[in-house]
């Protein structure tokens, strides 16, 4: 069965290029706009992988991360978190790896390449 990942992302223009470039490996991808679309398919689809922005409309990163780790259903607070962010400041990095985010990629300075690195890594 293929894996899925979720793309949490509001640039449209990054948010799609990941997703051909991920689909192209043969993931199964879905893309949210915010963390409001993004929890609602996290929930009805239950991804393998989430790769979150930190900045985004209606709930941001730290918002999905709290609503993972909150809630009873045990097979969200699980799901592997990659931070695709464009902030590289140490207290925002601090912050996610409380959450227990697995690692953190910041937009300016990875290529499509790198991300799937990411992925194979902790899936």
């Amino acid at each position: 069965m293929k894996k899925k990942i979720l793309i949490i992302e509001d640039e449209e223009i990054l948010g799609t290029l990941l997703k051909e470039k991920i689909s192209e490996r043969g993931y199964d991808v879905l893309l949210a706009i915010d963390g409001e679309e993004g929890l609602a398919l996290m929930k009805s689809d239950k991804p393998d992988l989430l790769l979150l922005d930190i900045v985004m409309p209606k709930i941001d990163g730290f918002g999905v991360m709290e609503e993972m780790n909150k809630t009873k259903d045990l097979n969200l607070n699980k799901i592997p978190v990659v931070i695709i962010s464009n902030s590289g400041q140490p207290v925002e990095i601090d912050k996610v790896l409380k959450f227990g985010v697995k690692d953190y990629l910041i937009k300016t300075q990875f290529n499509p390449e790198e991300v799937i690195e990411k992925i194979e890594k902790y899936l």
